[in-house]
């Protein structure tokens, strides 16, 4: 990695310098190529304040290059917010990275020969259990909700007057809700 450190109306000293250059070697443990990282330092008068500005240009193999500026009353204080956007960017990028990987269709054949789909199906079955719904005639709301708060029950499932089938639940605060 190339590192280039720039001071336009700032002298950059060693103990400025030191703190760019680790704060720069932190940036590697997200395992992007990074080809180089350009830091320029300067110093700006706006509105009648003066303030230290911090840029850096991070470039990335076969990716875009990703620029932070940063402006503050101290040079330190620029650079480490910096740094800490920067590191959010890099982590952003390693995470799709490692997130979307792109599996050979070869790769997915062996696997999904190696898959033993047979066993994977009996033991399936062995989870679901069939349970029979009890809904043999209507009910009226208020039925349900007395027999949801005589029992233990979250949840009751039963077709009304009309027909349709009703959801009967309990809320955390104590009241029902009807679906």
């Amino acid at each position: 990695m190339n590192v280039s450190l720039v001071g336009r109306h700032v002298e950059l000293t060693e103990p400025i310098k030191d703190h760019i250059n680790n704060s720069i070697e932190t940036l590697n443990k997200y395992n992007l190529d990074i080809i180089s990282v350009n830091a320029v330092a300067s110093t700006q008068e706006r509105n009648g304040k003066r303030g230290v500005s911090i840029e850096f240009s991070i470039n990335l193999a076969k990716k875009n290059t990703i620029v932070i500026k940063q402006r503050d009353d101290d040079l330190y204080a620029a650079i480490d917010i910096a740094i800490d956007r920067v590191q959010k960017a890099l982590r952003r990028l390693s995470d799709r990275n490692s997130d979307h990987r792109n599996d050979s269709m070869n790769e997915a054949k062996n696997e999904a020969k190696n898959a033993d789909v047979k066993v994977a199906a009996t033991d399936l079955e062995d989870e679901i259990i069939p349970v029979e719904l009890e809904l043999y005639k209507p009910l009226e709301v208020a039925d349900v909700v007395e027999e949801l708060k005589s029992s233990d029950q979250l949840f009751k499932i039963f077709n009304d007057l009309s027909g349709n089938t009703r959801v009967l639940f309990k809320k955390a605060d104590g009241k029902f809700g009807l679906y």
